[in-house]
């Protein structure tokens, strides 16, 4: 169930409104130990699209680490990542 609903988000993600951040990234969960939750599960999210796609990873996985990754750059995204949910 948890898998559905990011796949839902990561396809409705693409659809909301204008951007004010540019670029794309690479949004995934990590546990404390930095191993990947959601193994298999790939998400993407363009500009201001990552809160919503760290959103949905926190509300599945509430103890995570979301690390957020610039796909052109391989850089973490300074300021945003590592974000540890609550």
């Amino acid at each position: 169930m948890h898998l559905r609903n990011l796949l839902l988000v990561a396809a409705l993600v693409p659809l909301s409104g204008c951007l004010t951040m540019s670029g794309s990234y690479n949004v995934k969960a990590v546990d404390a130990n930095g191993n990947e939750l959601g193994k298999g599960l790939k998400m993407m999210a363009q500009g201001r699209h990552i809160y919503t796609a760290r959103n949905a990873l926190c509300s599945n996985y509430p103890k995570a680490t979301i690390i957020i990754t610039d796909l052109e750059t391989g850089q973490e995204l300074k300021g945003e990542s590592p974000y540890r949910c609550r």
